[in-house]
């Protein structure tokens, strides 16, 4: 790296660049196979994602291999490489991307897209991977994204669709060192999880695949409880989104949310002990120094023995002193846990919908009394900052049921009143996404809402909840509508992120970033109505070669059973015949 310090202090946070970090990687030996794990966004961003921390740590733990990382650089640093002739590098031994055997990239987002782009081109790697030759390195594809990533997939060597962990192990075991790209491939393919877009074609009428005779199984960690775990994570030498160390409680979720897409890909849900969970908290804590543990999952609450979790924890020595918070909590979940936070901030819900029918149809699962008496508890636990999130533009959704928004709002105030006398208000702030239909989900066929009527519906919003003191904050539709293109996309768009990429579009996250014009510039060749409006359940989807293990007729049938405002238990009450069934476990808690 041809840089020193008078051009360093030029530039925001140098230190996102340089590396050195504490229980980084310092073992970099180029007679290994070597890997470099590159998160398409800020390092900010990149360093808090525990995935990505995983899979960094594991490939570093084995004999064979090793593991750098790089983070998309602002566009500051981006043009002091450009000035200076420097390729994109990594922050461990600052060697240029090019020169790795492997670039993993994880894609958490669909609006990382360009971003992707962005690092090949500052690392001089060709775009395509028909242009790619053996001297350029294997680009894997991976993350939630993964399970839909034909917008990509011109440009991707190989997609892991499912659990990252023991995938990568196989993938490492299997190259060497000079192996041809094609060689590699043929020894790959087969492997669950495993998806390789060159070997497939494409129905050039309806971009999807016609000669998948069996179909992309998921990679499936069977046994979480075995399965590797960081004990070291890389310490950021700046502040960054979450600086804590992390434990996953469990993977999977039983609630069958009929918006979330997580909810289904990452199913069957698989528990870790709780004797694991000490062992893992003691572990980062005695090897960073940390001060705070989040324990996650998609539905934290929903661990089946949190009570007893939560008392040994607090027995643990080592953990004495340590600050525990429970993200990802629903409002009929744990009652016990706002005790537990170590410190009374903030607690945020996702109602998702304001009335019983619509959160009936989206398969919520809560009523409204489950609503204000968990958070006449957290009133009562001395929480007075409420975060609720709530989505508009559902299937079936009417101007009735954003009314319920600022009904139950009031009904909240009147319950913090109650608790704290009749003049006092809680810190209420309401914030609204757009819904946006996903692959895997039952509501993968449904339409993108209407941009008049989304208008009309959070200046509502705007209007009503200010008079009655709540904070608003909404998203932004038009980021929504490109999220949902891509989202739902097949092969077409890859020229239109290269295209959107050359306009300039970069960090398209980011809201002050994001540039709508040069996207529809971008898109100007294409319809859009096609991936904007309902679908068909009958014709094929771009991603109907992925198996994630919940059958498409079970999501087809669940889909009427939204119409009809029909919920669907929790399969923790007992199995709902999904289609998990093939792949070990049928949504019930798989006991260690």
């Amino acid at each position: 790296m041809n840089l020193n310090y008078s051009d360093l202090i030029k530039i925001e946070k140098p230190s996102r660049y340089l590396g050195g970090e504490f229980n980084s990687c310092e073992n970099c030996d180029f007679t290994k196979i070597s890997n470099c794990f590159c998160f398409p966004d800020l390092y900010e961003v990149g360093m808090s994602h525990t995935g990505m921390k995983i899979l960094y740590e594991l490939i570093n733990s084995l004999d064979s291999s090793f593991c750098e990382r790089c983070f998309a650089p602002k566009e500051d640093f981006a043009q002091m490489l450009n000035e200076k002739g420097l390729k994109l590098f990594s922050l461990e031994s600052h060697t240029q991307l090019k020169d790795f055997d492997f670039l993993h990239f994880t894609f958490q987002y669909e609006m990382s897209y360009t971003n992707f782009l962005y690092m090949l081109d500052l690392a001089d790697i060709p775009f395509y991977s028909k242009d790619r030759d053996d001297s350029c390195p294997i680009i894997i594809g991976g993350g939630p994204c993964a399970v839909n990533l034909e917008p990509l997939a011109d440009f991707l060597d190989v997609i892991i669709v499912g659990d990252g962990e023991e995938v990568n192990v196989k993938l490492q075991s299997i190259y060497k060192k000079g192996m041809s790209k094609q060689e590699f491939f043929d020894k790959i393919k087969g492997i669950d999880g495993v998806y390789i877009p060159s070997l497939y074609e494409i129905n050039e009428q309806q971009f999807s695949i016609v000669n998948c005779n069996e179909k992309i199984k998921k990679a499936i960690v069977k046994n979480l409880n075995n399965a590797f775990y960081l004990s070291k994570p890389v310490v950021p030498n700046i502040d960054i989104v979450h600086n804590r160390g992390a434990v996953e409680l469990f993977r999977g979720c039983t609630r069958g949310c009929r918006f979330c897409q997580a909810g289904y890909i990452y199913r069957p849900v698989r528990e870790r002990t709780i004797d694991k969970i000490c062992d893992l908290s003691s572990s980062i804590v005695k090897n960073t120094g940390y001060g705070e543990i989040s324990l996650f999952s998609l539905s934290t609450g929903d661990y089946s023995n949190l009570l007893e979790l939560i008392k040994k924890l607090k027995e643990n020595p080592i953990l004495k002193n340590v600050k525990f918070s429970l993200p990802s909590l629903r409002l009929d979940s744990f009652k016990g846990a706002y005790s537990f936070e170590s410190k009374k901030s903030s607690l945020t819900f996702a109602p998702e919908a304001g009335t019983q029918r619509l959160r009936d149809v989206i398969n919520k699962n809560i009523t409204e009394d489950n609503i204000l008496h968990s958070l006449e508890d957290a009133f009562n636990a001395n929480y007075d900052k409420i975060k609720l999130y709530f989505m508009i533009g559902l299937p079936t959704e009417t101007m009735l049921d954003i009314q319920g928004i600022v009904e139950l709002s009031k009904k909240i105030q009147s319950v913090y009143q109650g608790i704290k006398g009749n003049k006092k208000r809680p810190k209420l702030t309401v914030s609204t996404s757009i819904f946006v239909p996903k692959p895997f989900t039952p509501f993968q066929f449904e339409k993108f809402a209407d941009k008049n009527d989304i208008t009309m519906k959070t200046d509502y919003l705007k209007k009503e909840l200010k008079a009655i003191g709540v904070n608003y904050n909404y998203h932004d539709y038009d980021i929504s509508l490109i999220e949902t293109i891509l989202a739902r996309g097949d092969r077409k768009l890859a020229k239109v992120i290269l295209n959107a990429y050359k306009l300039g579009c970069i960090f398209d996250g980011w809201t002050d970033k994001f540039n709508y014009d040069k996207w529809c510039q971008a898109l100007n060749e294409i319809d859009i109505t096609n991936y904007i409006n309902e679908i068909d359940e009958n014709i094929p989807l771009p991603w109907d070669h992925i198996d994630i293990g919940v059958s498409k007729e079970y999501l087809k049938n669940e889909r009427k059973k939204s119409r009809e405002a029909q919920t669907t238990r929790d399969c923790r009450q007992g199995c709902t015949n999904c289609g998990l069934i093939k792949f070990g476990g049928c949504g019930v808690i798989n006991k260690i």
